[in-house]
C-alpha cells in the first residue's frame, strides 16, 4: 500500500501569521481570511485582536463564527465590535469543504494528526461503489464525532479524555449533507467536494467512508471554501 505524502505534524510550528494593511471598522464588522495550514482559529482571532488594539489603543471585542482544524486551511469568519452580535446566525449556516481522503489506512484522529495504526484492503473498491457509498451520505443522518474533539462530555472536552487515556462515549449528532461530489480517484486517493450542516466532521465522515467501503480511511487535506454566501477566494490572506 502506498503511504500518503504525510508530514510529521508534531514536529511543525505553527505557521506566522502576516496580517494585511486593513482600515479597521471600530464599529464593528465581518471580516474573512484564509487560515493557514498549522495555525488555529484562536491564533487568527489573537493576532487580529491585537492590531485592533494597536491601532485604535483599546479593546473591541473579537470572535469567530466557526473553528476550523490546525491541519485544515481555508475560510474563517471573524466578527469584530458589534458585528460580534451576528456571530451565531453565521455559525448557522451551511458550509463547504474541498479535500482528500486516504483509502486503506485509518488513525485514531481519522486525519494526519495521529499515525497509522491500521491497515486496510482496497483491491476489491472500484470507481463505481465510491460514487454509490458518497451518494449514500446525502440527506439527514446521524454522526458520532472523533474522540480527538472538542465536544464536551460530561464537562471535559473529548480530546482531553482520549489524551489521557479515559475512556469517552461520544453520542451521535444529527447532520445534513446536502452536496457529496467526488472530484478526483486517483486510488489510494479520492478528493472530494461537501456541501453540510454545522457541526458536521468532515474527519468523521473519512471514517465512514472508508467503513462502507469494507475498507478504512482517514483524511489527509481540508479545506474550508465558503460559509454560506461568504467564500475564501474573497478573503484576506494570512501568509
Amino acid at each position: 500500500m502506498r503511504e500518503p505524502n504525510r508530514i510529521e505534524n508534531r514536529n511543525i510550528h505553527a505557521t506566522t501569521l502576516i496580517l494585511p494593511e486593513l482600515d479597521f471598522n471600530p464599529e464593528g464588522e465581518i471580516l474573512l481570511f484564509d487560515k493557514p495550514y498549522r495555525c488555529t482559529s484562536f491564533d487568527v482571532v489573537a493576532k487580529v485582536k491585537s492590531a485592533i488594539r494597536k491601532k485604535f489603543n483599546k479593546k473591541i471585542k473579537v470572535g469567530h463564527a466557526g473553528t476550523l482544524d490546525p491541519l485544515a486551511t481555508g475560510l474563517v469568519i471573524l466578527c469584530t465590535g458589534k458585528m460580534t452580535k451576528q456571530i451565531n446566525m453565521l455559525m448557522d449556516l451551511e458550509k463547504e469543504y474541498t479535500g482528500t481522503f486516504f483509502l486503506g489506512a485509518t488513525t485514531s484522529s481519522f486525519d494526519m494528526e495521529k499515525e497509522v495504526n491500521a491497515t486496510f484492503p482496497t483491491e476489491h473498491i472500484t470507481e463505481q461503489q465510491i460514487y454509490a457509498i458518497a451518494d449514500s451520505f446525502l440527506g439527514e443522518s446521524d454522526q458520532v464525532p472523533p474522540i480527538y474533539s472538542a465536544v464536551r462530555i460530561d464537562g471535559k472536552r473529548a480530546y482531553d479524555m482520549a489524551r489521557s487515556g479515559q475512556e469517552a462515549k461520544i453520542q451521535p449528532r444529527k447532520i445534513q449533507i446536502d452536496r457529496f461530489e467526488i472530484t478526483r480517484i486517483a486510488l489510494p486517493e479520492v478528493d472530494f467536494r461537501i456541501v453540510c450542516s454545522k457541526g458536521t466532521y468532515i474527519r468523521s465522515i473519512a471514517r465512514d467512508f472508508g467503513e462502507r467501503l469494507d475498507s478504512g480511511a482517514h483524511l489527509t487535506a481540508l479545506r474550508r471554501t465558503a460559509i454560506g454566501n461568504y467564500r475564501v477566494e474573497n478573503a484576506h490572506s494570512l501568509s
